[in-house]
């Protein structure tokens, strides 16, 4: 993602950004970033596994030769993206490079680029949705919340879960290079394709615009709000339901 844009721009936020981190921090800033760290490295992960497992089932084995058929962490993890999702809570990991027409499925390419594109974000909610179930039950011991030790199991599952919420809901925005524009896009007619197609550079000084302004988070942070306390509910369900 953002390969389009100079990446010693990129660079240059991270660095201002841990800087200004370092500069607001005290112990439990710190403690909250090194607990964070892992929780984002596991959802990028997951994410771009399930993309390259996505295209490999439907016949392309373009991830499974470059390496990225793996769930070692280093295969799909892009540093900057990486920084960002921690700090700024909007990041990405290394794309996964997909051929289309190696696809030897009955469905269509753009039907494939789709399904290889959603593979990602739905992988983050099955992912959020066990955590939901972990979640529900574990607050039902006092050892997550009175023991050090426990508490911080009971955060690193937290932040688990709500990071992989977010980068499911991040990753559906319909705006270009993200896996929702994928998406969006192949369900249009040919000449919207072909739109997006044209002006993706454009879309993709929007995504800028939007995030630096804040209007982004402005649109997600209620959905990933919305989401989490509506998966925690129905798992909250389950489990109300098997033990009474």
């Amino acid at each position: 993602m953002f390969y389009n844009v100079d990446r010693r721009f990129i660079i240059g936020i991270v660095v201002v950004l841990f800087v200004l981190s370092l500069l607001q921090s005290g112990p439990e800033y710190i403690m909250e970033i090194l607990l964070t760290l892992p929780c984002v490295i596991l959802c990028i992960d997951v994410h771009e596994f399930s993309h390259a497992l996505a295209a490999d089932k439907l016949g392309d084995k373009t991830p499974r030769s470059e390496g990225r058929l793996t769930l070692n962490p280093l295969k799909h993890i892009d540093p900057v993206g990486l920084v960002l999702l921690t700090f700024a809570r909007i990041g990405w990991g290394k794309p996964v490079h997909v051929n289309v027409r190696n696809c030897n499925s009955n469905r269509s390419y753009g039907e494939c680029e789709a399904i290889i594109a959603f593979a990602g974000p739905l992988s983050n909610f099955i992912f959020a949705f066990v955590l939901s179930i972990v979640l529900v039950i574990v607050t039902n011991f006092a050892f997550f919340f009175t023991n050090p030790v426990g508490n911080i199991i009971y955060r690193l599952i937290s932040y688990t879960f709500l990071t992989n919420v977010g980068l499911g809901v991040f990753n559906l925005i319909p705006i270009p290079p993200l896996d929702g524009e994928k998406i969006f896009r192949n369900m249009l007619p040919q000449k919207g394709q072909e739109f997006l197609l044209n002006y993706g550079s454009y879309f993709q000084v929007l995504f800028m615009i939007l995030w630096f302004t804040g209007y982004l988070g402005a649109i997600t942070v209620p959905a990933v709000e919305f989401l989490a306390s509506k998966l925690l509910a129905v798992s909250a369900f389950i489990i109300g339901f098997f033990i009474h």
